[in-house]
């Protein structure tokens, strides 16, 4: 090899190095920040005290539970929460009720749905503005079927008393995750209830004292299964009332 050559290669192998060192570790530091979620804050005018900020990944329904759900808002309207990068859709909510899941009701706060993106490691600020809803645009679920194709039974408390003021959820998968396709009215003092469905086919029930969202602490909750640790499915034939489907509640705790 030319002398000269060689003389140049070995003035050039320790910054090449050490180029080499600096991009392994800037490559290293991006790999980490993937991991880590980004604050998102910011703002919900009037401003709106109690409110929560509901989020959704992209794509998804709704008027389903929410992936996370913001503490109440405090005076001055402002939230802040960490989400990890993603494509989000947020929506705000003030029930009159103070509570955090169930069906937005004529004289609630609601905002549009807002679509947005977390970047690793930078902070985004987002501003709701939210409205009194005053008329219903869309209904929750649905209630109620007509026709003459449902299910009914008893919902009975853990000391075996009827159980009062529950709804019995519907859903066609067992995971029971999603948006109830269709909830009873409010049980009465004996405890019955009665929920009428479109279509035959199998469905998985769940009793509850609250309208929507994940069972929290104090509520009663209980799901429909015969001793077994998942649900048991409700097997449902069109035109008929399959009949006592009981189901037990528990406080949760």
């Amino acid at each position: 090899m030319n002398r000269w050559i060689f003389r140049r290669l070995i003035s050039v192998i320790p910054l090449m190095a050490m180029m080499a060192v600096v991009l392994l570790l800037i490559s290293g530091c991006s790999e980490k920040e993937k991991d880590k979620p980004s604050t998102v804050s910011g703002t919900v005018t009037v401003p709106l005290s109690e409110a929560r900020l509901y989020i959704y990944g992209e794509g998804e329904d709704i008027f389903a539970p929410a992936m996370v759900i913001s503490e109440p808002t405090g005076p001055d309207g402002a939230f802040s929460l960490a989400l990890f990068p993603g494509r989000y859709v947020g929506v705000v909510r003030k029930r009159e009720s103070g509570e955090s899941a169930g069906p937005v009701r004529i004289g609630d706060y609601k905002s549009r749905p807002v679509s947005f993106e977390v970047k690793a490691g930078t902070p985004l600020t987002l501003n709701f503005s939210a409205v009194v809803k005053v008329a219903n645009e869309k209904a929750f679920p649905s209630l109620q079927a007509k026709g003459n194709t449902g299910v009914e039974g008893t919902v009975y408390d853990a000391d075996g008393n009827p159980a009062v003021g529950v709804r019995v959820h519907v859903y066609d998968h067992i995971q029971m995750s999603e948006r109830p396709k269709y909830v009873s009215e409010k049980t009465g003092p004996n405890g019955r209830y009665l929920v009428k469905v479109r279509h035959g086919g199998t469905y998985y029930l769940a009793a509850r004292d609250r309208f929507g969202g994940p069972p929290q602490l104090g509520d009663l909750y209980g799901r429909y299964d015969e001793g077994t640790v998942d649900p048991s499915g409700v097997v449902v034939h069109k035109g008929e009332i399959t009949q006592g489907i009981d189901i037990i509640v528990h406080k949760v705790w």
